[in-house]
């Protein structure tokens, strides 16, 4: 959860309008640990 609350302060940082890289890395890990998460859920919910 603080990581996800570091993520939020860093697009409400200034300067405004600009998002450092390392933001936009973690980011995309985020969106990519979630979307694993979600895709092992699904598998396993629907395996017959």
């Amino acid at each position: 959860m603080a990581g996800i609350g570091l993520l939020i302060a860093g697009f409400a940082a200034d300067p405004t309008g600009q998002i450092h890289s390392s933001v936009l890395v973690a980011f995309g890990e985020c969106m990519t640990f979630a979307g694993s998460l979600l895709g092992i859920d699904y598998h396993y919910k629907n395996k017959h």
